[in-house]
């Protein structure tokens, strides 16, 4: 029996590029059950866009939602909604390649994985190729290796909607914008490591004026410690193997040292100069 799959889109206002990225999810050479295109808000054409095609095919759906300005609200809205036994992302102004779905479920059967992301292609703003995003070349992902940085596409990844009990969704809170899905998966990765697979399936838009990346004002290194902090609460409180829960916590508090010293020494490098 066929795997079922919720791709779940999170957008606004992206009337120029929802279109490419629906048609990329419903051409897969493995058919998806259903596309969830969860609003933020929109206020441009892009529920009239997304009516059309559902017009068409069934499978998409629009999932309406007042503006919250943050991807993790529609992101959880759509896995309230979905019905698919593996649930996959997909950022409203990215696209897969056609056998994105298939190469990936192949690959967490035979791993033996509840997770799966792949490489991408950076595409510049006006369609230009940039060039592979990662240089990853392991067939898994794990807890220790997104530790060290996040490596996961976030347009790249399925999900099996067993680990939703002990993860729960993307936090909403609004000092997580940006790096939501980095706290995600980092969840994820006590669970079970992700099939990663080196062929760059995903086209993914490296627009700098677009991305919510590059308006948000946390430094990067707040944002890291905000994220392992946060992982270690979660690990404290959640029904996880006490071996990974050990393991998982022992691994963060190192981390936050590492942290700690690397901001210690800029610190004192400030100082020097001054």
């Amino acid at each position: 029996m066929q795997a079922s799959t919720s791709v779940i889109i999170p957008t606004w206002n992206r009337a120029h590029t929802i279109r490419r990225a629906i048609d990329s999810a419903l051409q897969q050479s493995m058919p998806v059950l259903e596309v969830l295109v969860c609003d933020d808000g929109s206020t441009d054409e892009t529920e009239l866009i997304v009516s059309s095609i559902a017009a068409r095919d069934s499978r998409v759906r629009w999932v309406a939602g007042e503006r919250g300005g943050r991807p993790a609200i529609p992101r959880n809205r759509g896995l309230r909604e979905s019905r698919g036994e593996w649930l996959a992302f997909l950022d409203s102004d990215d696209e897969w390649v056609s056998g994105k779905l298939e190469a990936q479920l192949d690959a967490v059967k035979r791993l033996r994985a509840r997770a799966a992301c792949s490489n991408a292609i950076r595409v510049a703003g006006d369609g230009h190729p940039l060039g592979a995003l990662l240089d990853w070349n392991r067939p898994v992902l794990t807890f220790g290796d997104l530790l060290a940085v996040n490596r996961i596409v976030c347009s790249s990844c399925v999900l099996h909607r067993s680990l939703l009990e002990k993860i729960g969704g993307f936090p909403e809170e609004p000092e997580f914008k940006a790096v939501e899905d980095y706290a995600l998966w980092l969840r994820v990765a006590v669970l079970t490591d992700f099939a990663y697979c080196r062929d760059t399936l995903v086209r993914y838009c490296d627009d700098p004026e677009a991305s919510i990346r590059s308006k948000q004002s946390i430094p990067p290194e707040t944002q890291r410690h905000l994220v392992l902090s946060a992982t270690n609460l979660w690990l404290r409180s959640s029904e996880v193997h006490a071996f990974r829960r050990i393991s998982g916590l022992t691994r963060i508090a190192l981390a936050l040292l590492r942290l700690a010293a690397t901001a210690l020494a800029r610190g004192f490098r400030q100082g020097a100069r001054s």
